[in-house]
């Protein structure tokens, strides 16, 4: 069985209460959520996911930098596969504007 898994984050995200599994005959999908910009717990998520569900495909949201991906790729090893969502410009200033607009991102923050 192929186990996939995409880790997203929102300002809430909690990955202890806010996953999901949705599994057919060849393919099982992981969803977790963490704490926006909360890398470190992205990391950690990562590797249970790996660890302990066997996951091997694991993709990234947006919102994740370069670093924290490359933190996630070390922190998984080079059997697993990490992909991550980029868009183009405009869809990267419509999402940030719709994202603010629903108070995703504080002053301190910003987008």
């Amino acid at each position: 069985m192929f186990k996939v898994a995409s880790i997203l984050m929102a300002p809430d995200g909690d990955p202890e209460k806010h996953r999901a599994t949705i599994k057919t005959a060849d393919l099982e999908l992981t969803v977790v959520l963490t704490k926006l910009l909360d890398f470190d717990q992205g990391v950690e998520v990562a590797k249970d996911l790996v660890k302990n569900q066997g996951v091997t495909s694991i993709y990234l949201c947006a919102g994740f930098s370069h670093q924290a991906v490359g933190r996630i790729a070390d922190a998984v090893g080079d059997k697993v596969v990490i992909q991550v969502a980029r868009g183009d410009s405009p869809s990267t200033l419509l999402t940030i504007d719709n994202l603010t607009k629903e108070g995703w991102f504080n002053e301190e923050q910003g987008p």
